[in-house]
């Protein structure tokens, strides 16, 4: 089998599907290894099939390289997989006891396989310039909400606002509308009665605001890679269609000339 021939084999359906199959059973098995009833009963029949999985993964890898050699490389999606087979095949010791607990990262590989959950991770990529401006404002917006609330609320709950960690801590905790509410602002109306203009503003600026506008960002930015997507397909049906017409418009071209005056 040439290197094209290995290369088209491996992006056809049946074994992108295979592979996905693989790595939703090997997840399955990696769960299974966290529960010490399981692995009472059958704990060598699951590492067997956790090997075979890894043993699976490694040769993807080897015949993408095969196929594409350095041009592996190019590709990031690529190097995730290498990087994620990588950490699996490091040998478990003591002192990298960790590692065990990264082998679920396997499970990220169905990205990399599955055309969908790649253009999502695309778009969130494409939107992180736009969202790091985002970041800044709402950096800002909780540095002077923490000062704010340090020097208004911290005298009386320094357990949620007598430092400038704390306050940042808790507004965190109000702008997720986590037990906001019972838990922290009604407490604090209790001694403070118009507490509210400052909480109140607050959560409308970053709850409301800020974070729809996130949201927004990855949105627009999933749909403008959806758009280069469906472009690209396009142009290569319609190259596809005039190099067709062409060996038409040639074929003719050569019937007429091969017909007897």
């Amino acid at each position: 089998m040439t290197r094209a021939k290995l290369a088209d084999w491996l992006d056809t359906p049946q074994v992108r599907f295979g592979i996905i199959g693989v790595i939703i059973f090997n997840a399955i098995l990696l769960g299974m290894e966290t529960s010490d009833t399981l692995m009472g009963l059958a704990g060598p029949l699951i590492l067997t099939l956790d090997r075979i999985c890894l043993g699976i993964f490694v040769v993807e890898i080897i015949l993408k390289l095969i196929a594409h050699r350095l041009a592996f490389f190019r590709s990031g999606w690529n190097i995730f997989d290498f990087a994620i087979v990588g950490i699996a095949l490091l040998p478990v010791t003591q002192g990298l006891s960790v590692l065990r607990a990264l082998r679920i990262l396997r499970v990220l590989r169905v990205i990399s396989v599955a055309p969908r959950l790649r253009r999502v991770v695309e778009g969130f990529v494409t939107a992180l310039p736009g969202m790091g401006s985002v970041f800044l404002l709402m950096a800002i917006i909780f540095y002077i909400g923490a000062v704010m609330a340090t020097k208004l609320f911290g005298a009386s709950f320094p357990e949620w606002f007598g430092t400038l960690g704390r306050s940042l801590y808790s507004l965190f905790q109000i702008m997720t509308l986590e037990s906001w509410s019972m838990g922290i602002v009604r407490p604090v109306l209790e001694v403070y009665q118009y507490a509210w203009v400052f909480f109140v503003p607050f959560i409308m600026m970053t709850t409301f605001a800020v974070v729809n506008l996130l949201v927004g960002l990855i949105v627009n930015s999933m749909q403008d890679a959806h758009a280069e997507e469906t472009n690209a397909a396009t142009d290569a049906y319609r190259d596809e269609v005039l190099a067709r017409l062409e060996a038409i418009e040639a074929r003719l071209q050569e019937r007429e000339r091969s017909r007897p005056d």
